[in-house]
């Protein structure tokens, strides 16, 4: 009898195992729609990188991805650039994206630090216009900008893009720390008080180490977003010599039908990298970071 419930188990084990080898047809249609979608959405970025070491004959009369020719010279070429070696223009990136990550680290944290722990007058009535300001288009206030620097004589350098990040004018970074400082124990404040630490020394020594999840987020997202951004650098530099990576791309680009098409395909790929390596090494950062931050209440 033993060995008849023994052999019904084992038997039983098997049929379970075979089972979780053989997909099931909706386990199977649902992976093969995942696997086309991702292929969709790695489509252009392979085109990309194919279409820059072909010569520009080839980029748009050949529809397949291997390039017939390797035309490598659009990397040096396109490096040198027309009139401004990219080597400038991703040094004025670089400038620009430190720039705003200090900006929005030093500034939105020190803004959540006093909406989340200080008390003042009309305290929930600004953070509730912070918030409004969320659901402002850019381009509502991109005209009373321009003519407030201009007047300030900031257009053609980079204040305009670095000095509004210190003034903590992104509302979403904002509630995210305070979000994160809210889930920060009332006690710590009380123990502070008691050594005779204040409300700046208490921001110092406690809010910003333990904020360093929500930090990480901010630095990574900024980064990407004004690496990334092409409209405000457009509309406030106009020297070739202040251009960032985004508009020394445009200048391949030629209205009158010359674009060199290989350089520019080139120095986009090129142009992915940063971007590429910040997410790759800090992708687990940024859901720790969200994850953390009490965003679900």
């Amino acid at each position: 009898m033993a060995t008849a419930r023994t052999n019904v188990r084992h038997a039983g084990a098997r049929q379970r195992t075979s089972s979780r080898l053989v997909p099931s047809p909706r386990r199977l249609l649902l992976h093969t729609a995942l696997a086309w979608g991702a292929a969709l959405m790695v489509y252009p970025l392979l085109w990309l990188v194919s279409s820059s070491v072909k010569p520009d004959t080839e980029i748009f009369t050949q529809l397949g991805l291997w390039p017939r020719t390797f035309d490598l010279a659009n990397y040096s070429e396109g490096w040198s650039g027309a009139s401004q070696s990219f080597t400038v223009f991703f040094t004025n990136s670089l400038v620009i994206t430190v720039g705003c990550v200090i900006g929005n680290i030093l500034a939105c944290s020190a803004a959540a630090y006093a909406f989340a722990r200080i008390e003042f007058r009309f305290k929930k009535l600004w953070f509730a216009v912070m918030l409004s300001t969320l659901m402002l288009p850019h381009h509502v206030t991109l005209i009373p900008q321009y003519v407030l620097f201009f007047n300030l004589g900031w257009v053609n350098t980079y204040l305009p893009l670095i000095v509004p990040k210190f003034l903590a004018t992104d509302a979403f970074f904002i509630f995210l720390m305070v979000q994160f400082i809210r889930t920060i124990p009332r006690e710590l404040d009380d123990a502070a008080a008691v050594d005779g630490c204040g409300p700046f020394r208490f921001y110092l020594r406690i809010v910003l180490p333990l904020l360093r999840p929500a930090l990480v987020t901010t630095a990574i997202f900024t980064f990407i977003w004004t690496y990334g951004d092409f409209l405000s650098q457009l509309i406030y530099l106009t020297e070739p010599g202040l251009y960032t990576v985004p508009l020394g791309l445009r200048m391949f680009l030629d209205s009158l039908g010359g674009s060199a098409w290989g350089p520019m395909f080139a120095m986009s790929v090129v142009s992915l990298i940063p971007t590429f390596l910040v997410f790759l090494f800090f992708q687990r950062k940024i859901v720790e970071g969200i994850s953390t931050t009490g965003i679900r209440g």
